[in-house]
Parts: structure tokens; C-alpha cells; sequence
């Protein structure tokens, strides 16, 4: 007996329904990116290993899937490497390909390779599959979708009160109220770690903080000092874990800690200029909210810092995030590209949508109508017909075989067809359409005019 097909681990297939909803959210996020003015590019699955490989530290890179080389891959295979079992040696020398891990190297690469061609500031943005050989788990998958958008070549902060603009807007179209859009800036985290005497462990603290919500301040400060931040310092600290009320509340009593940190109060002034646009131009259903213990990868974001929290009533981790970061394409020796860019996590999108019934019942309705087929002449009949309805917009197609009409009938009633046509005998000389309502049962028999007027 053959053996049950199967798909890898980490991976999924989508049936109609759940495609249907995914391109409901993805056409969402799209119309709403380009709205505001950004162009879309795609990038190729798999780039040149030397173009991931060392940008995302040494768990990214064991993470990154490697493509062999075509052909007798082993023939060129470092010897050395073989009799040492040396597998990052050998790896390298029989693959120099690699599935893209995320969008944003590859969207450096693309900037600086078309850098002539490139009007900026750029803003573009990408919606499509990456992969990480990632172990799998509830809401982690080896390979997924993501959704960027950046601009690149504009230090303005302008940019960042459009990004919480864009938040609110395609979160206002998928009618996900209650979203929370956190804000931080690295240069605040920077300015504290100054102010406590732990500038050179600015990560070990920022890592310390963040768990904040999770373990508790006890836990918190243990952890700093178990980091080598000093006790006089994590006392200094005590303000910023009282730190409650309003936005401004907060900027306050940030300013009084950080008086004597210069890249401290620039930090509170970015958020300050942000928070005070954002409160002129207000936000439909998001609310926008200070999060001091918010650090998002403090390696690569220089700036701004976002992250997007479900509704509080949703047991869900982030569902979109983002930052300003001064030399993404540094990497590829193109310096001082300054750029800012938003994420959105469709699969936690998906399953927040889903948990509040917020899709709308038609995402999944593809065919409006089903022609019933009576024979070969019914057939010819009802397509003429079919035809001119799929010229107005109107899904429609043909039951392919003359079938008892229960079975045809109850395939319309599987799929959630709401209309069927009738063609008979009577009908073609008529020159009628027989319409059932699916629903309601009622039938009425209709011109093909009245039949199209019908179903718009």
C-alpha cells in the first residue's frame, strides 16, 4: 500500500475558505499600502547566501535554509570538512544559495542593486512568503507570510506618524477596534542606560526591562544584577517602573529622569513631536500608548520602536511591529541610508479576526450562481447565459455533468451557493431562466435581463 502523502513540519495547506479569508486580510493591508503611496517590488524566494548569511547574529543564521548546489554538489565538497565532519565548512562549500529568512536584507540588497534606478525616499512595500527552519509550534511556522512596508532615504519624523496613520487605517478596514499601537525609542533606552552607569551593557538591561510585564520587577532587578548593573543604578531606576497615567503623564517624569542624558531628551523629543501629531490628526479605532519597556531588537533599530498589541480581550502575542533604523544598507556598503518600516503578522491577524467573527460573510462567497445541467442542449443554453452574467461581474458556472438533480442540488447547498437556475425544455422556448433562491426556496421564472438585475 503507498504510503499517506504529508506535508513538512511548520508548513500548511489552506483550504478555499481560509485562502479566501488570508486574500481578504492581504488585499486589505494592500489597497491601504497603497494609499498612502507605497509601490510594491518582490524579491526572489532564494537569495545568494552571502547575502543572508552573518545579518541576522548566529541564531538567525542556523535558522536560514540552505539550498545544495545543482548537479554532483559533493564533487566540489570541502575534503577537509568531510573527514572533520565540519558542517557549517561543508555547508559552504556545497550550497551557495538560501531561501530568504526575512524581507528586509533582501529589500537592502534590492535598494543598493538598484540604487541608480531608485527615486527617493523610496517607499515600497512586499507582501510574501519567508522561511525559518524554526522549531514549529502554536503560531510559529517554517514558513509564513509578511507584509513590510518602509521608506528609505528620509530621516523625517513625519514618516513615523504615518506608520501609526497606516496602523490605524487598515486595522479601521478589517473593523479590529480595541487595537494598541506601544511606542518606545532606542534612544531613551539608551539615554536610561547612560543615566544608571550601564552604557556599556545597554542590551543585558534592555533584555532585563522587557520582561517587566512578564516576570514582575522583583524578578527584573534580580536579573539586572545578576547582569553586573549596579544596585545604585537599578535604583535609579525606580521611578520607571511606577511609571503610569497619560502619554504626557509619562514624557514628563522620562524628562526628569533623563535631564542629563543629551540622547535621552532627543528620544522624548521624537515622541513628543509624534504624540503631538498624532493627537491633532487622532486615530479612528487604535490608540497609540507609551511602552518604556519596549526594546524590539535594539541591534538594528536606532529610533522610533513600535509594536501592535490585539485587543486586550484576545489572549495574543504581537500583531504587527516595526522602527527606525539610520544604516540598513550599511551592510551592503551603502551608508547612511536612513529608513523606518512597519510589519503586519497576518497569521495572528488571521486568528484574532476569527476568534471576534469579524470576517465578512461574503469573503468566502465565490459563486453566486449554479446552473443546473439538464443535458447537452440545456448546457449550450446555460452557458450563452453564464456567459453575459460573468461579463456583468457575476460569478457563475455549470454543474459539468447531467446528474440527478438531488446531487446537484446538494453540491449547491455544500458550497453555500445562494441561487440555482433551472433549464429546461419550457425555458429555452420561452427564452427564460428558472431562478431558486437557495435560502427561501421561492422560485420565479425571469428574462435574462431580470435574471442578471437579479443577482447584481
Amino acid at each position: 500500500m503507498a504510503q499517506k502523502p504529508s506535508i513538512p513540519k511548520g508548513t500548511r495547506d489552506f483550504n478555499p475558505e481560509q485562502v479566501a479569508k488570508r486574500n481578504y486580510i492581504f488585499n486589505t493591508i494592500r489597497r491601504t499600502f497603497e494609499s498612502f503611496g507605497f509601490q510594491p517590488i518582490e524579491t526572489p524566494s532564494f537569495e545568494n547566501s552571502e547575502t543572508l548569511m552573518g545579518k541576522y547574529g548566529d541564531e538567525g543564521d542556523r535558522l536560514i535554509f540552505k539550498i545544495l548546489n545543482s548537479g554532483d554538489y559533493l564533487a566540489k565538497a570541502d575534503s577537509q570538512a568531510i573527514a572533520n565532519r565540519d558542517s557549517q565548512s561543508l555547508a559552504d562549500s556545497i550550497s551557495e544559495k538560501a531561501l530568504r529568512y526575512d524581507l528586509t536584507v533582501p529589500f537592502a540588497r534590492y535598494v543598493v542593486q538598484h540604487q541608480n534606478d531608485i527615486e527617493f525616499p523610496f517607499k515600497r512595500y512586499q507582501i510574501q512568503p519567508v522561511w525559518r527552519a524554526d522549531r514549529p509550534q502554536k503560531g510559529r511556522f517554517r514558513e509564513f507570510y509578511q507584509c513590510d512596508a518602509d521608506v528609505v532615504g528620509s530621516d523625517s519624523l513625519w514618516q513615523e506618524v504615518e506608520f501609526v496613520l497606516l496602523y490605524d487605517a487598515v486595522f479601521t478596514a478589517l473593523n479590529l477596534k480595541g487595537v494598541h499601537i506601544k511606542i518606545n525609542n532606542r534612544k531613551i533606552l539608551s539615554g536610561i542606560a547612560e543615566v544608571i552607569g550601564a552604557r556599556e551593557k545597554l542590551i543585558d538591561f534592555t533584555v532585563a526591562l522587557d520582561k517587566l510585564d512578564k516576570i514582575g520587577e522583583a524578578k527584573v532587578k534580580e536579573d539586572m544584577l545578576s547582569k553586573g548593573i549596579s544596585q545604585e543604578g537599578i535604583d535609579k531606576l525606580q521611578p520607571l517602573f511606577s511609571l503610569k497615567g497619560t502619554f504626557e503623564d509619562q514624557m514628563g517624569s522620562l524628562k526628569d529622569m533623563l535631564l542629563t542624558s543629551e540622547i535621552g531628551q532627543k528620544g522624548i523629543e521624537e515622541l513628543a513631536f509624534i504624540h503631538s501629531a498624532i493627537s491633532t490628526l487622532g486615530l479612528s479605532t487604535a490608540r497609540l500608548e507609551l511602552d518604556v519597556t519596549l526594546a524590539r531588537g535594539l541591534n538594528y533599530y536606532t529610533g522610533a520602536i513600535f509594536e501592535v498589541a490585539a485587543p486586550k480581550t484576545i489572549q495574543m502575542g504581537s500583531i504587527g511591529g516595526g522602527g527606525r533604523y539610520d544604516d540598513l544598507t550599511g551592510i551592503f556598503g551603502m551608508k547612511d541610508m536612513s529608513g523606518v518600516g512597519i510589519s503586519f503578522g497576518l497569521d495572528r491577524i488571521y486568528l484574532v479576526l476569527e476568534e471576534l467573527h469579524l470576517f465578512p460573510e461574503t469573503v468566502t462567497k465565490h459563486i453566486e450562481v449554479l446552473f443546473i445541467n439538464f443535458g447537452e442542449k440545456e448546457a449550450l443554453f446555460s452557458l450563452k447565459a453564464i456567459k453575459q452574467l460573468r461579463l456583468k461581474g457575476i460569478n457563475a458556472e455549470l454543474y459539468p455533468d447531467p446528474a440527478k438533480m438531488k446531487k446537484q442540488m446538494n453540491h449547491a447547498n455544500k458550497r453555500h451557493i445562494p441561487f440555482v437556475v433551472l433549464v429546461g425544455e419550457e425555458e429555452m422556448v420561452s427564452n427564460t431562466y428558472t431562478l431558486k433562491d437557495m435560502n427561501s426556496g421561492e422560485q420565479l421564472k425571469v428574462s435574462l435581463e431580470a435574471l442578471i438585475s437579479k443577482l447584481e
